[in-house]
């Protein structure tokens, strides 16, 4: 009889055991991909300003054909990262994604010659208070956001089509309703793509895999952070 008691009491101490190295597991993770978001942002903040602060940098890559390489440059990178990172190693993942970021960087460095930097910091700490919201919604809420995440994606197609649209119309109102729209979607994409993450991982991939979904994973809310930042800008920024 006595040992009959035993074995439950052992599977359940197994249990909880195994729990609570799969938590920490996930904590590790899940800062792992703050992590490398949070040092992308760095990188590209730093990119921008430095060009942004340099009149014949921005001359020189805005005011001749450079300027679409230098814009278009990171949407190419972005496709090659996201379609060939099971290819990479752990390390050419690294350096691509860190490449990225610093392209990103020169895309948006324009921004220190249209907008002052108050404003500029003003709204990354708006953003930065949006997105960490949304995102900690995304990792403690018990409500499965699957649904909401498809209907976001489906939006982030209809504003690149709207945006395009607007290249050839330059209607100021469409680029409002584009801004206002791109902050309501990409903060909720920052709640799906958390939630998405934290019931993605899987403690049996292994670290090179792990460490590729990591990446994955902080691009995915680097983008959306960037979004929110720009349309926030757009909205509320002061120009020079």
């Amino acid at each position: 009889m006595a040992q009959g008691w035993q074995t439950p009491g052992w599977q359940t101490g197994a249990q909880t055991i195994d729990q609570a190295s799969y938590d920490a597991g996930l904590r590790t993770f899940m800062q792992r991909v703050f992590g490398y978001m949070g040092a992308a942002l760095v990188i590209t903040g730093l990119v921008a300003f430095f060009v942004g602060t340099n009149e014949q940098l921005l001359q020189t890559l805005f005011a001749t054909p450079l300027k679409w390489v230098v814009m278009l440059a990171p949407l190419g990178v972005v496709f090659l990262f996201s379609a060939g990172i099971n290819r990479m190693s752990f390390g050419t993942a690294q350096a691509v994604f860190w490449a990225f970021a610093g392209l990103m960087g020169l895309s948006i460095s324009f921004i220190f010659a249209v907008y002052t930097g108050a404003s500029i910091a003003r709204v990354f700490f708006i953003t930065a208070g949006m997105f960490l919201s949304a995102s900690l919604y995304g990792y403690t809420t018990k409500r499965n956001l699957a649904t909401m995440g498809g209907f976001l994606m489906m939006g982030v197609f209809g504003l690149v089509i709207a945006s395009v649209v607007n290249i050839f119309l330059g209607s100021s109102q469409l680029q409002w309703i584009v801004s206002v729209l791109s902050v309501v979607v990409f903060t909720g994409l920052t709640a799906w793509d958390t939630q998405n993450l934290k019931e993605t991982y899987n403690d049996g991939l292994g670290q090179e895999n792990l460490g590729k979904m990591a990446l994955l994973g902080a691009l995915s809310l680097y983008l959306n952070f960037i979004n929110i930042f720009m349309s926030l800008l757009r909205l509320m920024g002061n120009k020079e």
